[in-house]
């Protein structure tokens, strides 16, 4: 009984992080498109600390949208492992790119469509090996693991890089280095996501009706994680108001995915009941899903598609045969102005050589 309890709990936390991509992924969209418009109005810009955008109707749809992709992943940390459910984060990737080039004008060529297969495989491959058995069932579990001497240091060390990216770093390169802002939201999501889990757990023990509310990390978690989600969005605003959606999405991905598995490695510690061949897997589809967002957004500016491609490759054969003849033909020139050089060479070395003998010919 305990077991198939424990499937159903699996596919529902599936299928909740499956809906929350799809929600968040639309939320990209509608932010930027409000972000968009409010720049043409002339509004001062959120990356340059203006706060114009909560006038924008668009943007408040992305907020809701996140909202309800943030609550879908809430429910969907409460009933799966985060091993399986931020990995699926992926999806918010794909789900914006199919939209970007729908709503924002922005390009899917072949190599996106390539990196949207393989980000789906990947995904796939990570939750078939994903555990399906939780480490933490109750609140009391929770405070146990937030005791651990492990995640004191890595609690410490993500609030300490935190703050020197925001009071001394930000200033100074955010609006130049993409990786700054994405390095904040991406940090400081990791601790979100503890509390969202642990917030889960005391969820399910309040509808049990288990008198969570009368435990005071309860409540601590709930101020942690209101303070941790108004400082990713906050800087997530900034991040997709100065760089490029189809940028901030996969990086924002891959900095947050990592943060959040290093996270639960060092306080759920999920992968220790794992066997060796599903931790293979895991980490063999995260690199896939990574390797289909680099494909996805690296090459977005290259006009290839299944159409064009003959005609590509035929161009680039002729380059390659242009390119080859210049090639020789300077070639051949070098060789000639070799020549000519030794010639020279040759009658200048002649000429020294006379005048050192005292046999210089006066015209």
């Amino acid at each position: 009984m305990g077991q198939e309890r424990g499937k159903y709990d699996f596919y529902v936390g599936l299928a909740l992080a499956i809906s929350s991509s799809i929600f968040i992924g639309g939320s990209f969209i509608l932010k930027k498109k409000g972000l968009l418009r409010l720049a043409k109005k002339g509004s001062m810009r959120a990356g340059q600390g203006g706060h114009a955008y909560l006038k924008e109707w668009l943007w408040w749809a992305g907020l809701l949208s996140m909202g309800a992709g943030e609550a879908a992943n809430f429910a969907a940390y409460a009933f799966a492992p985060a091993t399986l459910v931020t990995p699926l984060g992926a999806l918010s990737v794909l789900v914006s790119a199919v939209l970007s080039s729908y709503f924002l004008n922005e390009r899917l060529n072949l190599h996106g469509k390539l990196g949207c297969f393989l980000s789906i495989v990947g995904s796939t491959v990570m939750v078939i090996h994903a555990p399906q058995e939780e480490e933490v069932e109750t609140i009391q579990e929770m405070a146990v693991k937030l005791k651990d001497p492990g995640f004191v240091v890595f609690a410490t060390f993500v609030i300490t890089v935190s703050l020197i990216l925001i009071f001394v770093v930000g200033p100074r390169h955010g609006q130049t280095n993409i990786l700054v802002y994405i390095t904040i939201c991406s940090v400081i999501g990791a601790l979100s996501v503890s509390c969202v889990k642990g917030l889960g757990i005391a969820i399910k023990e309040l509808f049990a009706g288990k008198p969570v509310l009368t435990y005071s990390l309860s409540w601590i978690l709930l101020l942690s994680l209101i303070a941790c989600v108004s400082t990713q969005i906050n800087y997530l605003n900034k991040a997709l108001d100065i760089f490029n959606t189809s940028l901030v999405t996969p990086i924002y991905y891959v900095f947050f995915t990592t943060s959040v598995l290093t996270c639960s490695a060092i306080l759920f510690k999920e992968w220790y009941h794992m066997e060796n061949d599903d931790i293979i897997g895991t980490l063999s589809g995260f690199f896939t899903i990574i390797v289909g967002i680099f494909l996805l957004h690296a090459f977005k500016d290259i006009n290839l598609t299944l159409a064009t491609l003959p005609v590509f490759m035929r161009k680039e054969e002729k380059g390659f045969t242009a390119n080859g003849s210049v090639h020789y033909e300077r070639l051949d020139h070098s060789v000639e102005n070799d020549s000519c050089t030794e010639s020279s060479d040759i009658h200048s070395s002649d000429t020294v050589s006379s005048r050192r003998n005292g046999n210089m010919i006066t015209m």
